[in-house]
């Protein structure tokens, strides 16, 4: 099945961009600059690249006002070329609904709430109380488990389960009594959760996930967690309970933060770097160090150990 086609000018129409060159240029695909092609477009955001431009194939690109000046092949001319690419990316999508063709089987508990417009993917789960805003897409082998809320254009991606139990227990000598968790989890509009995530429900309060949201695969965020509009969090990352969170967190990926703290808004964490206290200043924040040779890390450390 051959993907759809575009002139190069619906393509800058789409950006409001200004146009360099032929503007019924047919437009098949998007590729790198330096695999492209005839019938691609390609983009150039970081300068690294620029070295490729002279002799791509591409048969256009998106670039920047600064970078046209010399330009030997068609072009758009934009601000931010990778936004411009982010939004030309979603007319190349072949299957918008990969589940329209098929008989799906999946369960909706009786108790819960899906808007008729919803996409679910097979063997997923809808458990009780839960709730699904308009044009949400659920994949497959997803688990809404129960007190799940999702709000309107939401995307939770394949093996992730949402509303889990927390990690709720009294220690009473030498044993643990479970902790019984009764909040909901609340996912705001355009949020996406990506593959095999997990997001707890709270135990008393709500756990909440604001609206715009962005999640890499395999991220844990525990019971009562807030987590602020527009927030980024790389693959493998873990949020430790009742921590709330700001606007506009970015965190790397393998990163961790621990629980009960408080986080600012405009806050970058470093991959790799363990937050074990609260921040209430925007900034840059990284806890790593570069990889070396074992002999010279052991010198390393014997070093940082003595700083005070």
């Amino acid at each position: 099945m051959s993907g759809p086609s575009f002139s190069l000018k619906d393509l800058a129409d789409r950006v409001n961009g200004d146009l360099i060159g032929d503007p019924m240029i047919t437009i098949k695909s998007i590729a790198t600059i330096q695999n492209a092609s005839n019938g691609c477009i390609s983009f150039l955001s970081n300068p690294k690249y620029n070295k490729f431009l002279e002799d791509s194939s591409a048969s256009a690109i998106i670039v920047t006002p600064e970078l046209s000046k010399d330009l030997n092949i068609p072009a758009i001319i934009v601000d931010d070329p990778y936004a411009a690419y982010a939004k030309i990316s979603e007319l190349f999508v072949k299957y918008k609904n990969p589940y329209s063709d098929r008989s799906i089987n999946y369960f909706v508990h009786e108790t819960a709430e899906v808007d008729d417009s919803v996409i679910i993917g097979p063997n997923a789960y809808i458990g009780p109380e839960c709730k699904i805003g308009k044009n949400s897409i659920i994949h497959a082998n997803s688990s809404l488990v129960m007190n799940v809320e999702i709000g309107k254009n939401t995307i939770i991606h394949f093996n992730s389960i949402l509303g889990s139990d927390g990690f709720g227990y009294a220690q009473e000598k030498n044993e643990y009594i479970k902790i019984e968790q009764l909040g909901k989890l609340i996912v705001g509009d355009n949020v996406e959760i990506g593959a095999g995530c997990t997001i707890d429900r709270g135990a008393i309060d709500n756990t909440e996930i604001h609206n715009g949201v962005k999640l890499d695969n395999q991220v844990h965020i525990a019971h009562n967690v807030v987590l602020g509009e527009n927030s980024a969090i790389a693959a493998s990352c873990a949020i430790a309970g009742s921590t709330i969170i700001g606007r506009n967190l970015q965190m790397g990926g393998l990163s961790g933060i621990l629980g009960h703290l408080n986080i600012a808004d405009d806050v970058f964490i470093g991959a790799h770097t363990l937050i074990t206290k609260s921040i209430n200043k925007a900034g840059n924040y990284v806890g790593i160090m570069p990889a070396q040779n074992q002999k010279d890390w052991a010198k390393s450390s014997v070093f940082i150990k003595q700083r005070k």
